[in-house]
């Protein structure tokens, strides 16, 4: 007589199959996990009273690589990063960069002068300057004593 607390590999029809999916979540999660839940490329927005500044990384890109256009306080990046081998012949064995075409729209937390930005890359880094509009930055008010 079979006790029920006994569980064969008959009883269990799944257990294989589950544990094929155990064995392929371990293997997918090492080469995605850095990327899991964020955005390409990845993004720092700093602002001050003068506008904001944008810190994009594009590793291996050139200028021309990528486009910028602001419109209607969005900031909206395009381009394609390469899928092409450091050296003829080579076979990936890990891909923890992303490749292929890229999309990215950031909505900017202030009215910028889309006529006064400027880009400028270095080394990987793309720094974005997006000044505010003279009438929407903050005016210091003097006080004078009455009299």
């Amino acid at each position: 007589m079979m006790s029920w607390g006994y569980r064969s590999a008959w009883s269990d029809p799944f257990r294989e199959l589950r544990r094929f999916q155990d064995e392929v979540n371990r293997m997918m999660g090492g080469l995605t996990a850095g990327l899991r839940g964020q955005e390409f490329p990845l993004a720092n927005l700093w602002a001050n009273e003068d506008g904001l500044v944008v810190l994009v990384e594009v590793p291996g890109l050139a200028p021309d690589q990528v486009e910028i256009t602001v419109h209607n306080n969005t900031l909206t990046l395009s381009g394609t990063t390469p899928d092409t081998p450091p050296v003829e012949g080579a076979v990936a064995l890990r891909r923890e960069r992303p490749h292929g075409s890229f999309f990215r729209t950031i909505g900017l937390p202030v009215s910028v002068d889309p006529e006064r930005v400027e880009a400028r890359a270095d080394g990987g880094v793309l720094m974005i300057h997006l000044p505010r509009p003279e009438a929407h930055r903050p005016r210091r008010v003097r006080i004078t004593a009455g009299g």
